[in-house]
């Protein structure tokens, strides 16, 4: 009887989760309270999940994520991957991105190579105007993959490993299934490149502010006395490896334009056009300003000075046809207008030159207060006020160092993983990385809502007996068939179980029953074990994958979308798997 309920509620639960009628929260928490009124698990047992280290280890992730985001570092990282794929199609992208992923899952755990990625990867989707559901699956999907190669590529196959030593058998080799672990890395790739890009969904992101942000903005830039720039050749300075575009140069009353043999000199008025965050990280460049004497690296970073773009909208404002200065728009608004983008046009002009238009887009800076003034006022309408991420170098490179730090003395310690990352992520705050508020902000507790209840659901599975019922009639449906249909059987419910279940939980359920088996069959119990093993590793059917629920968000995905894709995907998978397994490691 309780193993009928637990699986009824394991339907219900896939059911409810594909339609979305309810959020994945809310769905696991009901699922919790039936099993403890059933009587299936105890309180304790209901809400053990959620005081597992996995919890606290994914918690410290976002957190230390944030912190890189809020320093800036993952803004470098993505300008990195621009530069490399800038003229790449989404399928190349996102093949470029599952290679370097990938690869380094094979050696540090998946999901946090995920979350390192995560960001990075949204930046180089917008500057690619590129979907980011286009590139964050293949991500999360590469990084589950890369794990497959090597023995510390995920937490699985180290609990596989220490299993078959604690039961006298051999454990598995540091490099021991590299190479069918590599095989299914590459045929994951090949199948993203060839089939799943033109599967994978186009969630735009249609806000007005989203689009803007993608606009290149007229803009002024000056050359300060001393700097490293002067002397240099315009298309050999740092400006030209940047996203800038120079337009001109002003120089005492001359004008010039940029030409191979054109020589920058101090004090010059560049006249540049860039997308925003490009703009901002002109700050970042050391020997030149931009113009409007407020923009500074202080001034940004305090809390009483924001950016807001601001939209020219009404038509009988006396701002049309006047430019900035003779419109007095500091001394009228109190703000200042650092750039401007104007909509299927070029502008060359000094920004204060510039007579406005209905539907011209200013960027300005100002105080909160000045900006709530601007609200009131039906002349220009803010389209979005933000604050711009700068690259806070000195903090940077701490949180990456705290971050590495972390991996290495939880993989080469006896110290628990778990302390690790949560001491990395206390280190951000107090390092003032990232503020405690923020910390708290960035956490998607939903996630890890549904992370601790589905431990708890696979607990209920094991108590019950459900799970090993499942394996004994997989036993009897395929002996008849031979050892590989035996093998492909506990590969199949390996990877059904780790939908309810973590893919260490849903091995080390199977794992005891399938050594039984091979043992009486008389054949080889490692080939089941790195058969199990592996099938826990490729359950790509639905999001509930920790490397999967991190990208879920963010590439705006439905459950459908893990299905059609993850489904045919980890069907091709376990077809290697059932072929090879028996072949390199023999009945």
């Amino acid at each position: 009887m309780e193993i009928a309920l637990v699986l009824i509620l394991l339907v219900v639960a896939i059911i409810l989760f594909a339609t979305e009628k309810l959020s994945v929260d809310v769905v696991t928490i009901l699922l919790l309270i039936v099993l403890v009124l059933s009587g299936i698990l105890s309180p304790e047992e209901a809400f053990v999940g959620f005081s597992s280290d996995f919890i606290i280890i994914l918690a410290s992730i976002f957190v230390v994520s944030g912190a890189l985001q809020e320093t800036g570092v993952l803004d470098r990282i993505g300008s990195s991957l621009v530069k490399i794929s800038s003229k790449a199609t989404a399928g190349v992208v996102a093949t470029l991105v599952m290679f370097i992923a990938g690869s380094v899952s094979a050696f540090m755990n998946n999901t946090t190579v995920t979350a390192i990625f995560v960001g990075p990867v949204i930046g180089v989707a917008k500057k690619l105007r590129i979907s980011p559901s286009k590139l964050l699956m293949p991500l999360a999907f590469s990084s589950i993959l890369g794990g497959t190669c090597t023995l510390i590529g995920t937490s699985t196959n180290v609990a596989v490993s220490g299993y078959l030593e604690k039961n006298n058998l051999t454990s598995i080799g540091m490099f021991e299934i590299t190479p069918i672990g590599i095989i299914l890395f590459l045929t994951g790739i090949a199948f993203m490149f060839l089939v799943g890009n033109k599967m994978l969904p186009d969630y735009k992101d249609s806000t007005y502010m989203e689009e803007y942000s993608m606009r290149e903005y007229l803009s002024e830039v000056v050359v300060t006395p001393g700097s490293a720039l002067a002397g240099q050749r315009i298309f050999n300075t740092e400006l030209s490896r940047m996203d800038i575009r120079i337009l001109k140069i002003l120089r005492a009353n001359q004008v010039y334009f940029p030409h191979p043999d054109l020589v920058i000199q101090e004090n010059d008025l560049l006249l540049v056009e860039a997308k925003l965050d490009d703009l901002i990280r002109i700050k970042e460049t050391n020997g030149i300003e931009i113009r409007g004497d407020m923009l500074s690296n202080a001034s940004l970073e305090s809390p009483e000075i924001q950016l807001a773009e601001v939209l020219v909208t009404r038509t009988d404002s006396d701002l049309i046809g006047n430019n900035i200065k003779n419109a007095n728009f500091r001394q009228r608004f109190g703000l200042v207008v650092i750039a401007i983008h104007r909509y299927g046009e070029t502008l060359r002009e000094k920004i204060h030159n510039i007579d406005l238009k209905l539907g011209d887009l200013l960027l300005v800076q100002g105080t909160p207060e000045r900006l709530a003034y601007l609200r009131e006022n039906h002349d220009l309408t803010v389209m979005g006020e933000f604050k711009p991420l700068l690259f806070k170098q000195k903090r940077g490179i701490l949180v990456v160092a705290l971050f590495v730090l972390a991996v290495l003395v939880g993989s080469l310690t006896n110290i628990p993983l778990s302390v690790c990352f949560l001491t990395a992520a206390v280190g951000s705050v107090l390092t003032k990385a990232i503020s405690s508020q923020k910390a708290y902000e960035i956490i998607d507790w939903r996630l890890l809502i549904l992370i601790g209840g589905m431990s708890a659901f696979g607990m209920a599975m094991q108590k019950t007996g459900a799970s090993e019922w499942l394996a004994n009639l997989i036993v009897d449906w395929f002996k008849p068939f031979g050892n590989v249909a035996i093998l492909a059987g506990f590969v199949i419910l390996t990877v059904f179980l780790t939908q309810p279940m973590s893919n260490a939980a849903a091995a080390l359920v199977i794992l005891p029953i399938a050594l039984q088996t091979a043992t009486s069959l008389q054949v080889s119990p490692r080939t089941f074990a790195i058969g199990v093993m592996l099938a826990a590793s490729v359950s790509l059917v639905t999001p509930f994958e920790p490397s999967c629920i991190l990208v879920y968000a963010p590439g705006k995905y439905k459950f459908a979308d893990f299905f059609k894709i993850g489904s045919l995907l980890t069907c091709i998978l376990v077809v290697i798997i059932v072929v090879l397994v028996p072949y390199l490691w023999p009945f």
